[in-house]
């Protein structure tokens, strides 16, 4: 459970890698900041954390934990925030379904998640869960707009250091497929609302026959407020994909699904549905109504289909159809082509933000079920942002891959302080119930967009308000002058809702003077653009909203650095607070398994390094903390230290991992804290403590590796037992004694 006193720095608690890293890490923090009277608490904001605080009447009185995130979520909007921020799991129904039958295993009472509920109170139960799936954090803690980067350290390491790029051909035939239209992108519609259009607005359904059906009430409005709605055809979503199931087998690539159903929880996880259900179709249609007896929801992914269906009377017979229908399939991008996980068997596993990377920079190949790589057909249905990944593989096609020895850097400026854009969308996502229109009636009676849809399509409405739109844009201001770089708003004019933030960009770089330093592109020139100027050394700045900043700060680090979890993620919040993020949690859960299975984890923690000491040096300036600024200049020489040396963890059992570059960075930590002379009683109390790290070196690192090698028992995946966790992840008794 975590702490509700008002520390000086509030640590999040989160899920698997990252959490179990902290488990070795949080201490070595406590133990330093404390020796500069700086307090670090902790805040809950963990799948399991989530769902225990949102059942506490069905638990004993030990057992209820406080709603953090909701404490959290009020913190951010005050000047006192300073909070670092770990990727937490942003749940999928089958992730969600997983963790609460480990709560229920652990004797927590917490009731079955109701995937098809009938009555009032499964309504009523489901609703509560509802709020916790997909991105249920963010939205809460983004109280202001990203400012993403590769730290100069990491970025220098990295030129130095260059990692290994998959090789890139001319006649290679991955490629972007996207749907030919009657998607999210050509149905947008947009509109900026006047102070007299503000108020509660509602959202509802009109039927062939005139009945209304209201499908949210009271939607609040504020002038100034970017309001789109748009919808895809579920009629074109299935014909494309079973139109290219059928070419990616006549152009013999591998066919794959990029989406990001966990951010996206209510739309994407329809549309990987529809997929399942063409790759199925003929077993859908021999045996539909069976099926749909047995629970089967294809939504859920590939994985509970072949479940449900293995416990049907008839399932040798179906599986036996399943089979054959597979080998008459194209190849599939595969998660674990050892265990037989495709690209469709849970919606969470295939991760757009993480998957299109990783393969781009693999030089465009895919893992197959025979386990070698292969060309790709990327099916990414909407084409909002398709053209990003589009453009790169057309781009690294024509002259191959990035050298991250010479490449400069894309930084990002992003829109997304109160639920900007899609990623707001969750509450004002519906698949239409039938034939009809779906339209947003404001408070003043008026209709503000109306389409007509089919049923099954999926509508949805998003919007971004105006005091947000305006920050990013000073915001963008601010990093071209301190930079000097290039500087891109991805923006396409003839899309709706990038036309409305257009009419706020325009002014406000001209009113500022300094239009003449900043372009506009489509994102698929921006992506052009801003290769071709890495391409050359030299920087970028991407200035994006919402899921472009999402993408990018993906796309562009894994390109550069290899990961995107070594970058800084400073998000400005709008009432004067700091929260620090720590990178990307995509690649956790194979850490997780390797951890168990080896006791070697391979989580580097460089964007905690990059945090810690971002959040101190705010703290500092902040609150007027000399102390603080000078742990956070000695955490920066730590991290300097960890790159320099080549500290990070190494994939492999046997070699040091994450907890050892904890031991190396704490070492580096008190001994630029001992060598420092801007505070003596510093200096004083770290040199003891620095000899000591140094002299028993050899202690340490042999404690630290005789715990490798051998399965690790950590008493849960989405609610390990704390003492557990401990116990792997503080395997060294001489450094535990050392730090406390």
């Amino acid at each position: 459970m975590a702490e509700n006193s008002n520390p000086d720095v509030l640590y999040t608690i989160v899920d698997e890698a990252p959490e179990l890293a902290s488990a070795s890490f949080l201490p070595i923090i406590r133990s330093f900041a404390s020796a500069a009277g700086v307090t670090v608490g902790t805040k809950d904001i963990s799948l399991a954390g989530r769902i225990l605080a949102t059942f506490p009447e069905n638990l004993t009185e030990d057992q209820r934990q406080s709603d953090d995130l909701a404490e959290l979520g009020q913190l951010v909007k005050t000047p006192d925030a300073n909070v670092i921020k770990l990727p937490n799991i942003s749940a999928s129904v089958p992730q969600l379904v997983a963790a609460v039958k480990e709560l229920q295993s652990q004797g927590y009472d917490i009731p079955d998640y109701p995937e098809d509920p009938k009555t009032d109170a499964e309504k009523a139960v489901r609703a509560r869960f509802d709020a916790i799936k997909g991105s249920a954090v963010n939205p809460v803690l983004r109280e202001g707009n990203s400012d993403r980067r590769a730290a100069k350290a990491v970025k220098n390491y990295a030129q130095s250091h260059p990692h290994r790029m998959g090789a890139w051909r001319s006649d290679s035939k991955t490629h972007v497929s996207s749907m030919p239209g009657n998607d999210f992108f050509a149905n947008e519609v947009a509109a900026t609302l006047t102070a007299d259009q503000a108020g509660d607005a509602k959202i509802e359904f009109v039927a062939k026959d005139g009945a209304v059906t209201v499908l949210k009430d009271k939607w609040p409005l504020i002038e100034g407020e970017v309001v789109d709605a748009t919808f895809m055809s579920a009629k074109a979503l299935s014909a494309f994909l079973a139109d290219e199931i059928e070419a990616s087998k006549k152009d013999g690539v591998l066919f794959s699904l990029h989406l990001k159903a966990t951010m996206m929880k209510v739309s994407d996880p329809i549309i990987f549905g529809h997929a399942v259900k063409a790759w199925l179709a003929p077993i859908f249609d021999k045996y539909g109504d069976q099926l749909a007896a047995a629970g089967v929801n294809p939504n859920s992914g590939m994985g509970d289909v072949l479940d449900r269906i293995a416990g049907m009377d008839n399932a040798a017979e179906i599986l036996a159809d399943v089979d054959a229908l597979n080998a008459d399939r194209p190849a599939m991008y595969m998660v674990n082509s050892d265990k037989g996980i495709t690209n469709l068997h849970v919606p969470s596993d295939v991760i757009i933000d993480a998957s299109m990377p990783a393969l781009i920079r693999a030089g465009g190949k895919g893992w197959g079920p025979d386990g070698k790589e292969a060309d790709t057909n990327c099916v990414i249905p909407d084409n909002c942002y398709a053209p990003v990944y589009d453009e790169a593989i057309n781009f690294f096609k024509a002259n191959g891959a990035l050298n991250p020895a010479t490449a400069g850097t894309v930084q990002n400026v992003g829109l997304m302080a109160q639920k900007a854009e899609e990623y707001g969308s969750h509450p004002t996502t519906f698949e239409a119930p039938a034939d009809g229109a779906i339209r947003i009636v404001l408070a003043n009676g008026e209709v503000l967009h109306s389409l007509d849809v089919e049923a099954g399509d999926i509508w949805r409405a998003c919007t971004a308000k105006k005091a947000p739109i305006e920050n990013w844009i000073q915001l963008a201001i601010d990093r071209q002058r301190l930079t000097g770089a290039q500087a891109i708003f991805w923006l396409d004019a003839n899309r709706a809702h990038d036309a409305e933030l257009i009419k706020y960009v325009k002014p406000a770089l001209e009113a500022a003077g300094v239009a003449d330093k900043f372009t506009i592109m489509a994102p698929r020139e921006a992506t052009r653009a801003s290769l071709e100027t890495i391409t050359a050394g030299n920087d970028s700045i991407a200035i994006t909203g919402n899921v472009l900043r999402d993408y990018l700060t993906d796309l562009f680090p894994i390109l550069e650095l290899g990961t995107s979890a070594k970058m800084l993620s400073i998000v400005k919040l709008m009432n004067g607070g700091g929260m620090f993020e720590t990178g990307a949690g995509g690649s956790a859960p194979k850490h997780v398994q390797q951890l168990v299975e080896e006791n070697h984890l391979r989580w580097d923690s460089m964007g905690e390094f990059c945090a810690l000491s971002e959040s101190l040096n705010f703290l500092a300036d902040m609150k007027g903390n000399a102390k603080a600024g000078v742990l956070g200049a000695a955490a920066e020489a730590a991290t300097q230290g960890i790159l320099d040396n080549d500290r990070s963890p190494s994939r492999k059992v046997g070699e040091p991992d994450n907890r050892d570059s904890h031991y190396w960075f704490a070492r580096y930590w008190a001994e630029a804290l001992a060598a420092q002379s801007d505070d003596a009683d510093l200096a004083a109390h770290f040199a003891p403590i620095a000899k000591e790290l140094a002299e028993k070196e050899d202690a340490i690192l042999a404690e630290l590796a005789a715990a490798q090698g051998k399965p690790a028992e950590i008493g849960g995946y989405y609610h390990p037992s704390a003492e557990l966790k401990a116990k792997v992840m503080r395997p060294s008794a001489t450094l535990n004694t050392i730090i406390g």
